[in-house]
């Protein structure tokens, strides 16, 4: 295996000689999916057709499963693998390692034979994180590589979080926005805050918080926008918290209180957007310090960025090398054929 490990120009996280995360490669034979959000799915449906094998945790099948449609992962070559348990294929052993941000999500080592070994963190939040320790290579994601991505706030956001929701719950229902996964996060600490009142919302957050529940998030009981309970306590403006993808935030709750949850704010915990709306910047990956600090942490003996989703990675790199005195270089380099 001779420690390969590369981002291809289509975005596939190569790793020793068989296997590609998060992209399709069609000299593959092993795909490995590292959560369930579209943007790590690219050439999902080529790699169920070209593939020998496809791994995922069983979170990341059952999530895929109804934000995509239950047939889709309906073929043989799909394996759920539970964290830690080494697959072999090919004279190469790959494990996932827990990462913390959605539900389901995963790292990935791949040892070889002559002692090789490489990983890949996919998209992860340090707290909560396993360190991927005595790596020849670590490709690391780089969502917010410059060193201008940094939220040291002084105060706790989940908390601040919490203390929004209550205080606007004395005056109806607030509607919170955010991406799947995040949403079931917010869920679960307004839950462990003891906020008790209905969660509602419409059918596929609704699916997407069952499977959550069903693998252990503690959500407590959610109610259905569509059905009587959740349609009479949105439109009697009646206490209860509303949760929707940010899509849906033009068209829904307009004229009551509003919160965004989103990773893409440095400046401040809390900013006002709207007259009764705020942004709240809690975020399910690492700022630059996080980065740099899980590398650092990891102590590989180089580091590849990971330059495709957000181009950071030249920043990330650069800083790595900088701060750390690891070797690291941005994949792919803009230009790539």
């Amino acid at each position: 295996m001779s420690a390969k490990a590369r981002v291809s120009s289509r975005g596939a996280v190569l790793l020793g000689d068989t296997v590609a995360c998060d992209a399709f490669d069609a000299d593959r034979p092993v795909r490995v999916v590292t959560h369930a959000h579209a943007d790590h799915l690219s050439g999902l449906r080529s790699s169920l057709r070209a593939c020998s094998r496809v791994l995922m945790t069983p979170a990341t099948r059952d999530l895929i499963g109804v934000m995509n449609g239950s047939d889709m992962l309906a073929d043989n070559c799909v394996e759920t693998v539970e964290y830690g348990r080494a697959v072999e294929h090919e004279g190469e052993r790959v494990t996932l390692v827990k990462a913390a941000h959605i539900l389901g999500a995963a790292q990935v080592v791949v040892e070889g034979a002559d002692g090789g070994r490489v990983a890949y963190t996919g998209d992860f939040r340090l707290d909560g994180t396993e360190p991927v320790e005595d790596c020849d290579v670590l490709v690391v994601e780089a969502t917010y590589g410059s060193p201008m991505c940094r939220r040291n706030f002084e105060v706790d956001v989940e908390e601040l979080l919490v203390r929004m929701v209550e205080e606007r719950l004395r005056r109806g229902a607030v509607y919170v926005f955010g991406y799947h996964g995040k949403l079931q996060e917010v869920m679960e600490i307004l839950r462990d805050a003891d906020v008790e009142v209905p969660f509602v919302m419409p059918e596929r957050v609704y699916r997407v918080s069952k499977v959550c529940a069903a693998h252990g998030m503690r959500l407590g009981d959610l109610t259905l926008s569509t059905e009587g309970e959740g349609r009479e306590l949105l439109e009697g403006d009646l206490p209860c918290v509303a949760f929707y993808h940010m899509n849906a935030r033009g068209s829904v709750g307009l004229r009551s209180s509003r919160i965004c949850v989103s990773g893409w704010e440095f400046h401040s915990p809390c900013r006002q957007i709207g007259d009764r709306e705020h942004l709240v910047a809690l975020s399910d990956h690492s700022d630059f310090d996080g980065l740099v600090e899980y590398v650092r942490r990891c102590k590989p003996r180089r580091v590849v960025t990971d330059n495709f989703r957000v181009s950071h990675g030249v920043a990330l790199a650069r800083e790595i090398r900088r701060r750390l005195g690891v070797p690291a270089v941005a994949m792919p380099a803009r230009g790539d054929a």
